[in-house]
């Protein structure tokens, strides 16, 4: 496909662009956000479409015909997309000490002090936490599905967000050295999660 707008049964799934391709270099295996921003940090798939994939709520399925309506302005092959039922195996969150607190906490006590926040959510209706693959607080580094320990770590983490987050659909841990201790002074510390729904 080129470029144009897609519907299914009648609801909007928005514009698609896939010969449309990131730049050609800066791509780079690891990453790391912290600092400035620049458009040249954390470039990942160069020269690959910029979409390839589009989600499609399962509310808008139905269970035995659904129609699929392209709107194309620059041709294509129709006969390549395929439709696919994704079942996520694990939902994940990074939070560090330098994120802002969630927003509806802005205006809260101003005596008291407001921590970043680590939120966990299963994606569908009836989904709870079942089980907390990873937890780990201080220097944990990687990404969803990869996640590793870092040179400081706390031995509460795990059983912490366990006892927070298991048998619930979403929890929420503020990164409070009051909650998991403050050893490794003077490092900014991050606490990464990865949950499996059940």
């Amino acid at each position: 496909m080129g470029k144009g707008e897609a519907w299914v049964n009648g609801q909007c799934i928005g514009r698609y662009w896939p010969t449309y391709v990131s730049p050609n270099g800066g791509c780079t295996d690891s990453c790391n956000y912290r600092g400035a921003y620049s458009s040249s940090k954390c470039l990942k798939n160069c020269r690959k479409p910029s979409q390839t994939l589009y989600h499609v709520p399962q509310s808008w399925l139905q269970p035995d015909t659904n129609t699929l309506v392209l709107f194309e302005e620059s041709g294509g092959d129709p006969t390549q997309i395929s439709f696919a039922t994704k079942q996520i195996g694990s939902v994940c969150s990074h939070v560090s000490e330098s994120h802002p607190p969630p927003v509806d906490l802005w205006n809260s006590d101003k005596g008291r002090k407001v921590w970043p926040v680590l939120a966990l959510e299963c994606p569908y209706p009836n989904q709870v936490i079942s089980s907390i693959k990873f937890a780990s607080f201080r220097t944990p580094y990687g990404t969803c599905g990869n996640f590793k320990h870092g040179w400081c770590r706390s031995n509460k983490a795990l059983s912490i967000v366990q006892k927070v987050c298991i048998g619930s659909s979403s929890c929420r841990i503020g990164l409070s050295i009051n909650t998991v201790g403050d050893q490794c002074k003077g490092v900014t510390k991050s606490l990464a999660v990865e949950a499996s729904c059940a």
